[in-house]
């Protein structure tokens, strides 16, 4: 998925800077599929977890 909207808009979420994912997790993930995922995300980042992203490109 990519990011529809802000400064990241067209990119796809797993290449988001985790600093912006930092943000979004201070002033509050949006509602929906789009925060679920960007909370996703953020997790796996935060615990350097992206070899797990991968795969998925």
């Amino acid at each position: 998925m990519r990011m529809p909207y802000g400064k990241y808009k067209g990119r796809i979420l797993c290449d988001i800077p985790e600093p912006y994912l930092v943000w979004y997790h201070s002033k509050g993930f949006p509602e929906g599929k789009l925060g679920m995922l960007l909370h996703t995300l953020y997790e796996i980042k935060l615990n350097g977890l992206e070899y797990l992203l991968k795969p998925l490109r």
